[in-house]
Formats: C-alpha cells, sequence, structure tokens
C-alpha cells in the first residue's frame, strides 16, 4: 500500500536525517551515486529519505519534485526538499531543507555540501519545493 504524503515522520527520525546529513558533509560526487562512496543529487536524497524514513524515492530530481504538497518558499520546514533548475525548462538539482535559510546536497565539485537558499547561484535557479514528510 502506498503511503500518503506527506508521511508523519518522528522527531527521533529526523534528528537521524539531519545527522545523517553531517555525516556525509564531504562525501564525493560521483554521477549516478547512491551510496557512500559517492552520490549526485537525486542519489543523496534517495539515501537520506530510505536511511531516515524508510521512504523509497524515484531516482531523478524531476520525479521527485512530482510528489508531495507543493510549499511556498516561506513556508519551507526542515525536511523539505528544493529543486532548482539551471535552464528554466526542467528541475536537474535537488536538496533537503535544513532550516534557517540552508538546504544540504551535493555539488559536482565539492561533493556533499550545505549552501544558502539565498545565495546568489541558488537564488536565481530555485524553481519549487515540495512536503514529503511532516513532523508528527
Amino acid at each position: 500500500m502506498a503511503a500518503v504524503l506527506p508521511v508523519k515522520v518522528s522527531g527521533q527520525s529526523m534528528e537521524r536525517l539531519f545527522t545523517a546529513v553531517r555525516e556525509r558533509l564531504g562525501t564525493a560526487y560521483r554521477w549516478g551515486g547512491t551510496a557512500l562512496d559517492g552520490f549526485d543529487c537525486s542519489g543523496f536524497v534517495q539515501y537520506l529519505y530510505e536511511d531516515s524514513f524508510q521512504l523509497l524515492m524515484p531516482r531523478t530530481s524531476s520525479d521527485m519534485a512530482t510528489l508531495g504538497e507543493v510549499v511556498p518558499r516561506k513556508q519551507l520546514k526542515p525536511g523539505d526538499l528544493v529543486f532548482f533548475s539551471n535552464g528554466g525548462k526542467t528541475i536537474d538539482h535537488v536538496g533537503v531543507y535544513m532550516g534557517e535559510n540552508s538546504f544540504a546536497h551535493v555539488s559536482t565539485s565539492r561533493g556533499v555540501r550545505v549552501d544558502r537558499l539565498d545565495s546568489r547561484y541558488f537564488d536565481k535557479r530555485y524553481a519549487c519545493a515540495a512536503r514529503i514528510i511532516k513532523r508528527k
């Protein structure tokens, strides 16, 4: 039976998400990567959501963007997925909102990292956000 989104999760599993992000900071970028030896952006989100919430996520950022509730940028909560578009026509990057205007993602040049949504680079490419999980 498919879960109804957003899925209610415990505070403990939310903490697992943030701990997993901190533990993976600096992990290398690897195209198509879904494991500890290297991630791409959607592979990292897949890993985090399965590890923290036992949720199986689609493989691509564009497919992930079709899930959950659309969230206005000013109403983002930790754990929400944030999506970006480099060309303006398709979703091609995803990260996990961490709170305080920051998000975790995988950079092709620097691996797993945390950046600010309001940085010039990401602010221009921000497309939308979705809520897949919410705290009980």
